[in-house]
């Protein structure tokens, strides 16, 4: 394993009365796509939402490129190049795909050679350039959103579960602008429920239960044990294959 970008040691964190995490440790290698896997509500969206800075950690650290980040507000965390792609998509409806672009931009206006790429891996973003992004369809709202986190070269990626509730053509889409991102050199953090996607895109793995992480290894080691999947997660991804 690739020294560590993110390292979160001990991570509490409540939403109003409920603890959501309890005791959250887990290290992403630098360069690497990191997948975190669970069952429906068991915090992997708290995780990601901590990180981000969006939910306060009660206890613990969260070790960003040598430097403890848990008393940084989001705005800092963003511009110190962590890119975050929510579930609920997190697009402005009223401006314009080129708009929304532009506001991602953190550092100045968008570079046109990454547009390029991004229009060569999401060519409805060309197409709907001018059109208010409240227009587009739910798949092409999902491109936007992860391309708005693309637009710059973020040295970390928290992306969660980009391509639920997608038609299989605009799945395979998204998953084909992220193994680009990957093969750029990536360090990616994803939440994933299409175990097909997770095999095809992960080299590493965390699997929450219960507000904790209860496994870590390789994806390779995970997709080729039914029986370890079965028990962490009571399904298979041969069965989703």
């Amino acid at each position: 394993m690739s020294e560590p970008l993110l390292t979160l040691s001990g991570v509490y964190t409540d939403i109003d009365q409920y603890h959501i995490l309890q005791g959250v440790d887990l290290t992403v290698p630098r360069g690497a796509v990191t997948m975190l896997l669970g069952r429906n509500g068991v915090g992997k969206t708290t995780t990601l939402r901590t990180i981000i800075g969006h939910w306060k950690a009660k206890a613990g650290s969260i070790m960003y490129d040598g430097q403890d980040i848990v008393a940084m507000a989001t705005p800092a965390r963003a511009r110190a190049g962590i890119g975050f792609v929510p579930e609920d998509m997190g697009i402005f409806a009223d401006l314009t795909v080129e708009e929304n672009m532009i506001l991602a931009a953190v550092s100045g206006a968008p570079d046109p050679a990454r547009l390029d790429w991004l229009f060569g891996v999401f060519p409805p973003l060309k197409t709907f350039w001018n059109s208010q992004a409240g227009t587009l369809s739910g798949g092409q709202k999902q491109m936007l959103s992860i391309a708005r986190a693309m637009i710059e070269d973020r040295k970390l990626y928290l992306i969660d579960e980009p391509t639920k509730g997608l038609a299989p053509a605009i799945v395979s889409t998204m998953a084909g602008a992220l193994r680009d991102l990957k093969e750029q050199g990536a360090t990616i953090l994803l939440v994933e429920q299409n175990f097909a996607v997770a095999k095809a895109l992960g080299d590493h793995v965390a699997v929450m239960e219960d507000g904790k992480i209860i496994w870590t290894g390789d994806m390779a080691t995970l997709s080729t044990d039914a029986a370890l999947q079965e028990r962490l997660m009571g399904l298979s991804m041969e069965a989703a294959q």
